[in-house]
């Protein structure tokens, strides 16, 4: 799996760091910015299959149930 390198302020940082870990939501920081990326793809493309903007050679990056993806 290819690495990235990505720099965000503190208090966003502080925020993520709120769901990670033995209580949170994602087993460390990489998990949660993977599912973070993934949902928001997932939102693009709804969005843009609602104006007919999906380009259908394109493979869908749609990989969850597609849950909490209002505009």
């Amino acid at each position: 799996m290819p690495k990235i390198s990505v720099e965000i302020p503190a208090e966003l940082l502080a925020d993520l760091d709120e769901h990670v870990g033995d209580d949170g939501k994602f087993v460390n920081r990489s998990d949660a910015v993977r599912a973070s990326i993934r949902k928001n793809l997932d939102l693009l493309d709804e969005i843009d299959a609602r104006h007919d903007r999906l380009d259908d050679d394109r493979p869908s990056t749609a990989v969850g149930s597609g849950e909490g993806t209002d505009e």
